[in-house]
Order: structure tokens, then C-alpha cells, then sequence
């Protein structure tokens, strides 16, 4: 092998070496040639959430929130009303359903029976919908004094 060649084959190397590294060069600042060849356009955004939400109240203005309903002292055979106020607070219209949990004594469930007078009307955002609870205690009660439930009302919206 004579010098030419080798000389020829170093200019190679060399001019393969320094295309890798333009191209390297090129490549790590892609930001920056991208940032100078780019523009932004703001476009805005609003929208509103969506949200199931209520609240129950002792009075039609909502001032003060039921957090419990003493039912006082029932006799066998009796039934008792407690209107409280169910308060749309989300977004959407909502219908409602409740259950009951925890209670106490558990034979209570069997011998007394609580019902509403809520005829699944849509309540809308804001609105205030008065709903008449009563608790009926069979004429059979044997054995129980003293009695406690939790009430769970549920909104839901309505599609």
C-alpha cells in the first residue's frame, strides 16, 4: 500500500467523521432551529365541569343542614312525617333515591318502615325540592326502645 492510498483513505475517515458530527450537531439543536422556525397562536379555552351534588336542610331557605332527624318517642302502630329540603348544588339535573344502613338493633329494620313522598321529579341545578319523610312503626314492635338508622340519600344525574 502507498502513501496516496492511505492518504486518500484518511481524508475518508475525516470527512465521514465530521458529516457524523454536523449531523450530531444538527440534531442536538433541534430545539433551537425549531424555535426559529416556528410561530405560536394562543387559542383560548372555557368549559364547565359537569358535578352531581346535594345538600339537605331543615328549611326551605337552606340555612341549617340536617346532619341527623330525631323521630321522638313513636308508639306501636304510629308513623311520624319530617320534611327536610333536598338543595341541587352541582351542574346537572339529578333525581334521587336514598337507602338505609346501620340498624340498631338490627331486628328494627323488621319493624319499622320509612318512606318518602319523592315522585322521581328531575331536580335542577339550584333548585330546592322539599321531600316528606315518614317512619311508620308496626303495630307487632316487641322488644325495642330505643332505635337508630342512617339514612343515605343519593342524587344522581340524569341522562
Amino acid at each position: 500500500m502507498n502513501s496516496e492510498d492511505g492518504h486518500s483513505k484518511g481524508k475518508q475517515v475525516l470527512g465521514i467523521i465530521v458529516a457524523a458530527l454536523t449531523i450530531g450537531i444538527v440534531l442536538t439543536n433541534m430545539n433551537l432551529i425549531y424555535g426559529l422556525l416556528s410561530t405560536v397562536f394562543p387559542i383560548g379555552s372555557t368549559g364547565v365541569i359537569t358535578s352531581a351534588g346535594i345538600r339537605v336542610y331543615k328549611e326551605i331557605e337552606c340555612i341549617n343542614n340536617v346532619s341527623s332527624i330525631n323521630w321522638q318517642t313513636l308508639n306501636p302502630g304510629q308513623s311520624k312525617d319530617v320534611t327536610v329540603y333536598v338543595k341541587n348544588t352541582g351542574t346537572v339535573p339529578l333525581s334521587l333515591d336514598f337507602n338505609i344502613n346501620n340498624w340498631d338493633p338490627k331486628a328494627s329494620s323488621s319493624y319499622l318502615f320509612l318512606t318518602w313522598d319523592y315522585t322521581g321529579v328531575q331536580i335542577q341545578p339550584n333548585q330546592v325540592l322539599p321531600v316528606k319523610f315518614t317512619l311508620s312503626v308496626s303495630q307487632n314492635i316487641q322488644g325495642i326502645t330505643i332505635f337508630s338508622f342512617d339514612i343515605y340519600l343519593t342524587g344522581t344525574e340524569v341522562t
